[in-house]
């Protein structure tokens, strides 16, 4: 039997209500109030996060940082809880069911579905609480885009396409090149 969720009418989303979403393969988060759901992701994306997964734990200089994929809530605000797809940050901001501060490294890997969502909403959010780096990957392309924070606004540092590679010094040194994502 399935239950059905009811959401509040006429005031925006708090994280509690967001406690209240079904277990049912979706990705569900708030942007100021609002509900985000997306469908799952298609394999090629996966690919990508786990690559990228493999690339940044090698290059981690310890176990001070943490390097994780989603599900994982990022609590920004009470009625903004985000799950990027990868993100790496100090192992202490962690409580023992979210990351309670703004990663250091916060990444998305455009999908249809999620690519406005990930190129205009979440880095806006991600910059006001002080994210100091937000990756996109566009796995159609391939490409990374790499933005930072300069003076309390995010800065492109970078471009790359197919074989050409990017050598991130924030939040740790690693070199990565978006057709290498790919490799199965």
């Amino acid at each position: 039997m399935s239950s059905v969720t009811t959401l509040p009418y006429g005031r925006p989303l708090t994280r509690a209500d967001l406690e209240t979403m079904p277990d049912d393969g979706h990705r569900y988060e708030l942007i100021d109030g609002v509900l985000i759901v997306s469908p799952a992701p298609r394999p090629v994306h996966q690919r990508v996060v786990a690559n990228l997964l493999v690339a940044l734990r090698a290059a981690r200089p310890g176990p001070e940082f943490e390097v994780l994929t989603s599900p994982l809530d990022v609590v920004l605000a009470d009625d903004t809880v985000l799950q990027p797809d990868v993100l790496v940050a100090r192992a202490a901001d962690f409580t023992d069911r979210d990351l309670s501060a703004a990663p250091l490294l916060a990444v998305e890997v455009l999908s249809a579905s999620t690519r406005r969502v990930d190129q205009l909403l979440k880095p806006s959010r991600l910059e006001a609480a002080g994210c100091p780096a937000y990756w996109t990957v566009d796995p159609d392309v391939p490409a990374l885009w790499v933005r930072e924070l300069r003076d309390g606004c995010y800065a492109d540092i970078a471009y790359v396409e197919g074989k050409e590679t990017f050598h991130a010094t924030t939040p740790f040194p690693v070199a990565i090149a978006p057709a290498e994502l790919l490799a199965p």
